[in-house]
Order: structure tokens, then C-alpha cells, then sequence
């Protein structure tokens, strides 16, 4: 176990939920009117994945809607507290306690949606995630903004680890560009700046 495993099963064991129950509202405002049996082209229901999942509330989110969610964190903590909440609300999520840097869907497996929201690493995951898209996929990644370290509220302190508009096009570059863009999210802190990006890989 790493010690950034160690913290986060730490943080998430010291209080009943570190993140809200309810999903990111930009995360909502993108995803909540997509159809998964519509992205599933021609599969029944559409397969998501939550990378970097934490609590799961995303993962129970997108179960709920219909999805079919395969949640991946390093937290077995977290997953685990996901887990128990899917129980007892009747969903199901396929729980997946991997470190992100290096976890690779199953041979053959694709996604119609992979959700990045609030994960910040310094390995190039994203441009990873792009490869396990499906026809039509799409990548969504919401998280803090390099500007927010100057001029927003909250987030990471190391700026390698926030996104830039740059980073996530060329990070995005084999996909469609739907949205790419700086959001500003309010806070009881204050504003804090976020990054959001909607990319598709193509169908032809």
C-alpha cells in the first residue's frame, strides 16, 4: 500500500462521507439527459466507467439511470463504503479496487462513457482512457482548473496536477471536442474555477 492509498482509506474511514451523496453539478447538467440504452449502439445498456471513483456516489448515480457502472479507485475503503450504499439501495456496480496510473479494463471491454471528475494525477491517464472508448464514446472530465490555484477556491496546491484547456485537447486529440472549457463553480468558500472537457471518439 502506497501512502496516498494509506491517506485516502484514512480520510474516508475518519468521517461517514468526505464527498457530497449527490452527483457534481456539472457532471449532472453533462450526463443526466444521455440515454445508456441510446450509447449502448445496438448493446442493451450503456457501459460506463468512474475512474477515480472514491465514495461511488458518481458510480450509484449513473446505476441509477441505468447505466452499467464499473467503479475503479485505490481506496478499498471508499469503494467499500460505495459498495454498501449500492446494497442497500438495489443497484449494482462492478467495484474495482486498482490504482488508476496503471489499471486496464478487460481485453475486449470498452466504455460509451468514461467519467473523470476530480482526479488529478501527474500520469497521463487521460489520454489513456481515450483508448478504452467505444463508437461514440464519450470522455468527461470535470476536476480543478490551473487557474483555480490563483484565482479560485479549494483543490490540489500542486499545479501539476491541475488541468489546463491545453493539456485536455491534446489529451483529446484522437476524439471529437464537444466542450472545452473553464466552468466557475460556487463555494461557501467562493468561486473556484474548473475545467470541463466532453471529447467522442468517432463512429466511422
Amino acid at each position: 500500500m502506497t501512502d496516498r492509498q494509506r491517506m485516502w482509506d484514512e480520510r474516508y474511514a475518519a468521517s461517514d462521507r468526505v464527498w457530497s451523496a449527490s452527483p457534481n453539478a456539472e457532471v449532472e447538467r453533462i450526463v443526466g439527459g444521455w440515454k445508456p440504452d441510446q450509447a449502448a449502439h445496438g448493446r442493451r445498456g450503456g457501459r460506463a466507467l468512474d475512474l477515480g471513483a472514491g465514495e461511488g456516489r458518481h458510480a450509484l448515480w449513473l446505476a441509477s439511470l441505468g447505466w452499467q457502472v464499473t467503479a475503479v479507485d485505490f481506496s478499498a475503503v471508499g469503494l467499500g463504503k460505495g459498495e454498501a450504499e449500492a446494497s442497500s439501495r438495489g443497484l449494482h456496480v462492478d467495484w474495482v479496487v486498482a490504482d488508476a496510473r496503471s489499471w486496464q479494463p478487460p481485453a475486449g471491454t470498452s466504455y460509451d462513457l468514461v467519467l473523470v471528475a476530480y482526479l488529478h494525477l501527474p500520469e497521463d491517464v487521460l489520454s489513456r482512457a481515450t483508448r478504452w472508448l467505444a463508437p461514440g464514446g464519450a470522455l468527461v472530465v470535470v476536476g480543478h482548473a490551473l487557474r483555480n490555484l490563483t484565482e479560485g477556491v479549494g483543490g490540489p496546491s500542486d499545479a501539476a496536477l491541475l488541468h489546463t484547456l491545453e493539456e485536455l485537447r491534446t489529451a483529446a486529440a484522437e476524439l471529437e471536442v464537444e466542450r472545452c472549457e473553464e466552468v466557475v463553480r460556487p463555494t461557501e468558500g467562493g468561486d473556484a474555477i474548473d475545467a470541463v472537457l466532453v471529447a467522442r471518439r468517432p463512429t466511422g
